[in-house]
């Protein structure tokens, strides 16, 4: 029996000692950014939509790099690619919103990942600045951009919250790189 599903099964607590004797792995290179890419995959996270108005109208991107910075005051960060083509319009935009999808809306996730335009399939209405707001959602967080970092190829992007709300239902996650749900 392996210690994992000994601890599962006593409930107890279990340190896997032959994996603290193991040399530490060697540092990911540039040139095997694919390897590097499988061991962050296994690192579940959940999947949002950020959106922002736009010259040309609003646009969303799906995005897993979204997390809780701080709760005084409510910062949130995501983390755009440089190289994406909406990475430009976040980067002007005064706000943001991040929409958290529920298990349901794989199919939104993956219109926001073909196009920044995929509102067609989604229920939104547009805040009076134009800020697009999807409904439907597990959560919705609305916020003013208030700082950009460069992080090598992304750029980390910080909200400041100013509404938050919350809805039910499971959420859809992101595993190995594919959707999951929650066991």
């Amino acid at each position: 029996m392996d210690l994992c599903r000994a601890a599962r099964m006593t409930g107890s607590a279990v340190i896997d000692e032959t994996r603290d004797r193991r040399e530490p792995a060697a540092p990911p290179s540039a040139g095997d950014s694919r390897a590097y890419r499988d061991v962050l995959g296994r690192f579940a996270t959940g999947v949002t939509v950020v959106t922002c108005a736009a010259p040309g109208g609003p646009i969303g991107m799906t995005v897993n790099s979204f997390t809780s910075l701080s709760l005084d005051p409510p910062l949130v960060m995501w983390s755009p690619a440089k190289s994406s083509h909406r990475h430009a319009h976040y980067s002007a935009a005064p706000r943001f919103a991040v929409h958290v999808l529920h298990a349901g809306q794989q199919a939104v996730a993956d219109g926001f990942m073909r196009s920044a335009e995929a509102f067609h399939d989604v229920a939104w209405t547009a805040a009076p600045d134009g800020l697009p707001l999807m409904e439907n959602c597990l959560a919705r967080f609305v916020c003013q951009r208030v700082a950009e970092h460069d992080a090598g190829d992304h750029t980390i992007m910080i909200g400041r919250v100013t509404a938050a709300e919350g809805g039910e239902g499971e959420p859809l996650l992101y595993f190995r790189g594919r959707y999951t749900a929650v066991a």
